[in-house]
This record gives C-alpha cells, structure tokens and sequence, in this order.
C-alpha cells in the first residue's frame, strides 16, 4: 500500500484530503507545518507528498526543496497545493523540485488523476533505482572477478607491484605477467574500448588464452608475433565491434634486455638514474594499429637495454586521461612528470603517485579504468 503525505496548516484541508485519499486505498498521514512534515517525511519515506505552496514558517516551496535533496527521498512525487496559477508561480515550484500542482479548491476527480499518475511515476522511478543498483552490484562483482585473475605482486628476483582502479562502469583493462622458463618473463596489459562487460570479456579472454599458451604455434618470446597472432584471432568483426589496445613485452633477467611491441597502446615509461639525481626517462613504444582493428595490421619489435636501479611503467590511458577540477584534461607529459618526481620520494612511489591521481580527480570515480604495473628490476 502507498503511503502518501499531506502536509497543511489548513486543519479542514487536511481533513478533506484525509479522507479523499484514505476512500482510494491509500494510507495517509499528515503534517500542520513544513517542518513537522519534513521530520515526517524522513521516518516514513512517503510515496507522495501533497503540500500547501502558503504555510507560516516554511513554506512549500521550501519544504520541497529540502526533500529533494534528501537521497533516500529522491523517488518521492511532490505535489503542491495552490490557489497561484500565473506562469511565474509555476516555474518557481518546478525550479523548487515539485512534480506537479494542483489548484484550490480541490476537485476530487483532478485529485484521483494527479495521485495515479505522481505513483505511476515514483513506482517507475523505483524500478528503475533498484535496477541501477542491481547493474551497480553486477559491475562491483565483475570488477571483484576481473581483479581475482590479476596477478600476484613479485618480489623476486626483483620487484613488481599494480594497481587496478576501476571505473564506475568498469572497462576492460587487463595485465598479466609470468615466466615463459627460468631466465624470461613475458609482461603486458591491454585495454579495451569502451566500458561495461562487453569490454570485460574480451579483455579476459586474452588473458585466459595468453596465460594457457592455447595458441600452440605462437612464439611468446616475440612480442610483434604475439601481437599480430592476437589479431588474426580477435578481429572486430567477430568481436561485437571491440579492438584493444595492448603493450606486450619478453624481459631477458640474464642479459637484461627487454623486447617489446605495442598496438596503439600508451608507451611504457623506463626511468633510469644516472649520475646525482638525473632520471632518464625513455618511452618505449613501437608501431602498430590497435589489436582487431585491421586483419593486415603490422606490429614490430623494439629492444631496450635495462641499466641498473631502473624502473618500468606500464599503464592504461586511464591514468593521464583525468579531467581536473579545473575542466581542463591533464596530460601525458604530466603523469611523466609525477613519475619521475615520486622517485626522489621515500614514499611507496606507486601509492604516492595514486594518491596524487585521486587528488587531481574532479570528480568522485574515475571515468575510465586506471591500471598500472611498477617493475623494479633491482631489488635494493
């Protein structure tokens, strides 16, 4: 049964519509002032409130106002009552928040109409709330899923942490790293356009199919083979219209060099101290369409050489891609920049860099997914 809220100080007002209402089925409470009906509206969370727009104290519009900002009031349906019929009357009351009016005196049959229609519309609103809320659950438990598969921090023979933020909508970010035998370790993380699980599944699915070595043939020490097998397999044709981007790279411990490629992908950052506090900062990226895009599509390798106390970033554009309180979008030279500043920094660097991220934020979620892998290759 609707509960609806009659909020007047007109005692035979409320009486009347008491009654009225009470005759349709509806279970009515009622309320002599604006504040005596906004403490009653916030212990019963009505359906539908009915108040007079010209009360002592607060008056309706004010009353409205006040429970439209209220989240858990955010599906009630506001009705003021009023002998005002000017234009300007009703936009003041509809700028306040109030869905709909009705005039004085009250005619029964106006009465029955507007109550249907407000209830219509706050069941609607319901559904719709506990939709989003169960869409809300899926996503947080996808994300809990995607975030199970992702690998375990490494600290041996050197160090590897991540972090994996996602967004409110989840995207389809996605790393992974592991030995290929004793001497080679394969890295990578990919992302894929767009958001929700249409973007998940792919990203999971090359995981899966990376990880088992399912592609028997393929050469996983060659970074553009692997890419280009990737392709051949994940067309956007046969994909729901889905490409990725991706860097992929094979880190030799013995030799200390590092061959990689990349498809469209963000480059990895290598920061290496030189002499006194100079940082170098390389950016490793090659040539190449992202994966799915085109079936020709060509990918090739590129070869680094890892000097001693040097660090390795690999990361979704969702680190860099931020729009900031200001309005304006950062950058990718700005994230480098905070790279290379959290390495003079006695701070873990990696939460010291998230933390900068979530600062630089404007809003409350980010609007992409935000992973990113720190590869020490020097254990101190």
């Amino acid at each position: 049964m609707f509960q609806i809220l009659v909020i007047d100080d007109d005692l035979a007002v409320r009486i009347l519509l008491k009654r009225m209402l009470e005759r349709e089925g509806y279970e009515v409470v009622t309320a002599s002032n604006g504040e005596e009906g906004i403490k009653q509206a916030l212990a019963d969370y009505p359906a539908l409130i009915i108040c007079d727009w010209m009360m002592p104290g607060l008056n309706g519009l004010e009353v409205c106002d006040c429970i439209k900002q209220d989240p858990k009031l955010s599906t009630t349906f506001f009705i003021l009552l009023t002998s005002l019929d000017s234009v300007a009357d009703r936009v003041k009351g509809l700028d306040a928040g109030a869905d709909d009016f009705i005039s004085k005196p009250i005619e029964q049959n106006e009465l029955r109409a507007r109550v249907r229609a407000g209830l219509r519309l706050h069941q609607l609103s319901r559904d719709l709330q506990i939709q989003k809320q169960l869409l809300e659950t899926e996503m947080s438990e996808a994300a809990e899923y995607v975030r199970s598969l992702l690998p375990a921090p490494m600290t041996e023979p050197f160090t590897i942490n991540s972090r994996f933020i996602p967004s409110r909508q989840l995207g389809g970010d996605c790393f992974d790293y592991y030995w290929l035998d004793p001497d080679y370790l394969a890295i990578y993380l990919l992302d894929t356009a767009g958001h929700g699980l249409k973007a998940t599944l792919p990203s999971v699915s090359v995981l899966n199919l990376l990880r088992s070595h399912a592609l028997k043939s393929l050469n996983y020490y060659q970074p553009s083979d692997v890419l280009k097998a990737l392709n051949d397999t994940f067309q956007m044709n046969y994909q729901n219209d889905k490409y990725f981007t991706i860097w992929y790279g094979v880190y030799n411990r013995v030799k200390r060099q590092l061959i990689y490629a990349s498809a469209g992908h963000p480059p990895a950052i290598l920061l290496s101290h030189k002499s006194g506090s100079v940082t170098e900062v390389r950016q490793l990226r090659t040539a190449g369409m992202p994966v799915g895009m085109f079936p020709e599509a060509k990918y090739v390798d590129g070869f680094c050489k890892i000097e001693e106390s040097s660090t390795l970033y690999i990361f979704s554009d969702g680190v860099y891609e931020i729009t900031k309180i200001d309005g304006t979008l950062w950058t990718l030279d700005g994230f480098i920049q905070t790279l290379v500043d959290s390495q003079n920094s006695f701070e873990l660097q990696l939460d010291q860099v998230l933390n900068y991220l979530i600062a630089l934020n404007s809003k409350e979620a980010f609007d992409d997914d935000l992973s990113i892998l720190e590869i020490k290759f020097d254990v101190p």
